[in-house]
């Protein structure tokens, strides 16, 4: 009787720990995406800040050749184990690299040199909106909870953006692009293979969008010359390769693979209230009532998208 009751006790205990579980991943994928969020906002300041002592296509390979730098030692012998299986699968990761490195934040520095730091924020906003729309295509059902979620969040940024009469400039049409290239990219994500490691895969995407950038940075510095080194210059692009592009890029992968990416796509509507806030305190760009008003829509569709049951 004792040996027949052993196997029943090897089967409840098991049951027991699996439905306690899936709370702890949530809640990580949540703080990950948070922790990006915040860390991106910095970054559209910086390239705000940037304009106009670095070429946009500069800015964004030195943030890259930083980024490698400090990804390497944790990341490089990693790729190389799995080199077999990248290999197998370059044209995902080649996309990944195109999207989310070479393309994605070069339109972001083009569009600081033209647009405020705050309407870039907002206009990123859009991202989640085509985040959630791949996630419907692929077959997932978002629940009503976190459509009204999201689209009380980007009703907040609309108003922002029209509320305060600004006229669109082309750094919004290239913020616009910048958006969809980002939406894009981490749709994509959620089709990452099975097996390939997520610092593996931060390198490789760091390493092919660096290199597909060269031939755009040997333009830049013909045409446009190169930079002066100074505090002013170095220390922003420091921020941005060590914090934005290492530090920011694997919570935000690590949290789309935890909770997918509409839901963290919710959380990413964050961002218009926290650049508009540092480009408030750092740059002195004017912010108001109504962009307070707006920005609480925000953070309340943030609160109901994000907090969706699966």
């Amino acid at each position: 009787m004792a040996t027949a009751a052993r196997p029943d006790a090897t089967r409840i205990t098991p049951r027991r720990t699996t439905e306690a579980r899936p709370a702890a991943p949530v809640a990580l994928g949540l703080a990950l995406a948070v922790l990006a969020t915040l860390v991106w906002s910095g970054s559209f300041v910086t390239s705000r800040a940037l304009g106009d002592s670095v070429p946009p296509v500069q800015h964004a390979f030195w943030r890259w050749v930083v980024a490698l730098a400090v990804v390497a030692p944790f990341g490089a012998r990693r790729a190389w184990r799995q080199r077999a299986l990248i290999r197998r699968h370059l044209g995902f990761v080649l996309l990944a690299s195109l999207l989310g490195v070479t393309v994605y934040n070069t339109l972001v520095n083009q569009a600081g040199v033209t647009t405020p730091a705050a309407n870039m924020g907002m206009i990123m906003a859009a991202s989640p909106v085509l985040m959630a729309g791949y996630e419907r295509a692929g077959g997932v059902r978002l629940g009503g909870r976190r459509i009204a979620g999201l689209a009380v969040a980007c009703g907040g940024v609309l108003l922002l953006v029209g509320g305060d009469g600004a006229s669109f400039s082309a750094g919004d049409l290239w913020m616009i692009a910048a958006a969809c290239c980002f939406g894009s990219y981490s749709a994509l994500l959620r089709r990452r293979p099975a097996g390939l490691d997520g610092t593996g895969f931060l390198f490789t995407t760091f390493l092919f969008g660096t290199v597909l950038l060269l031939p755009a940075q040997g333009v830049s510095l013909a045409v446009q010359g190169g930079f002066r080194p100074t505090a002013g210059t170095v220390w922003p692009l420091l921020y941005v390769g060590v914090a934005s592009s290492a530090v920011a890029f694997f919570a935000w992968n690590k949290a789309i693979s935890l909770i997918g990416p509409s839901r963290a796509g919710a959380v990413y509507y964050l961002q218009p209230v926290c650049v508009a806030l540092l480009s408030w305190a750092l740059l002195a760009e004017p912010t108001g009532w109504t962009q307070a008003g707006c920005m609480a829509l925000i953070l309340g569709g943030v609160v109901l998208g994000a907090g969706a049951r699966r």
